[in-house]
């Protein structure tokens, strides 16, 4: 899940701005207790078993719109809320981008997946005053080009090149730049537009955690007890992207296909607990 809020325009025209997209006017950064990161670990985990379920169900000929159902239906069942669903009035409970769509694709009925798409699946829960916030993005089926296959795995290496840098005492700027080099040995390109964020009690706090070296963005020393979203997102070809008309769905420039990866984790003095680990 990206940073939601600052997608939104005050007015009806298209969002086209780019450049590292900063909330304005939200709390500091949040330490939370073991009790917090024990609530926090519950909602990352319906969060997990969702996406679990849908990377299993997904193949071609369904469509978003199924699997919103069916992730809105699993995290009810479960006793959370979508954190998605309303949230400054997006209308689904995952974000569905297929493709050159790089982030808030919104489901549809009508959107039915191919064979060989490269889809990118983002949900959130709220669990007991918590939420979990996590992405995963798989080519369907047969028939996905060999940039495809590479660009979604190199995404998901570079979330954990990032993560394995995450401990007390590092910077967002040593998982900035592990991200960045591992995206860009492999010709790729790292979004600016959109980062990684502290998530709590709250899904979108501070601060942001970027995933490339710049001087911009607050270089801030990681702590013990802090809760992150870190999600790298990269392009096969510009980092350049547009917002379309239903001022959600963002797109690349170029029309080159995008990937994500996202993991909700926790801060420790040695390292990190991955709280929307898939593998349980």
């Amino acid at each position: 899940m990206n940073l939601f809020a600052d997608l939104l325009a005050t007015t009806k025209t298209p969002v086209l701005e780019t450049g590292p997209r900063i909330q304005k006017g939200r709390r500091g950064v949040e330490i939370k207790s073991a009790r917090e990161i024990a609530t926090m670990r519950q909602a990352s985990r319906i969060v997990a078993t969702v996406l679990r379920e849908l990377l299993e169900l997904a193949a071609p000929g369904m469509t978003t719109g199924d699997l919103d159902s069916h992730a809105e239906k699993r995290i009810r069942e479960m006793g959370a809320t979508p954190s998605f669903k309303g949230y400054h009035g997006f209308p689904a409970s995952i974000c569905a981008s297929i493709n050159n769509e790089v982030v808030h694709g919104i489901p549809s009925s009508k959107r039915v997946i191919q064979a060989g798409d490269l889809l990118k699946i983002d949900t959130g829960a709220y669990f007991d005053g918590y939420h979990g916030d996590s992405c995963v993005s798989l080519c369907v089926g047969q028939g996905a080009s060999e940039e495809a296959q590479t660009l979604c795995r190199v995404a998901q290496e570079s979330l954990m090149r990032g993560l394995a840098q995450i401990k007390a005492g590092n910077t967002l700027l040593d998982i900035a730049g592990a991200v960045q080099d591992h995206v860009e040995a492999h010709g790729f390109a790292v979004v600016e537009d959109y980062t990684g964020h502290g998530v709590g009690r709250n899904l979108h706090e501070e601060p942001s955690v970027f995933n490339f070296r710049t001087r911009d963005l607050p270089n801030m020393k990681l702590r013990s007890g802090m809760t992150l979203a870190v999600e790298p997102i990269l392009n096969a070809g510009s980092k350049a992207c547009r917002t379309l008309r239903d001022r959600w769905t963002v797109v690349t420039a170029d029309g080159s296909w995008s990937a994500q990866w996202e993991h909700t984790i926790a801060v420790g003095s040695d390292g990190c607990e991955i709280l929307t680990d898939r593998d349980f």
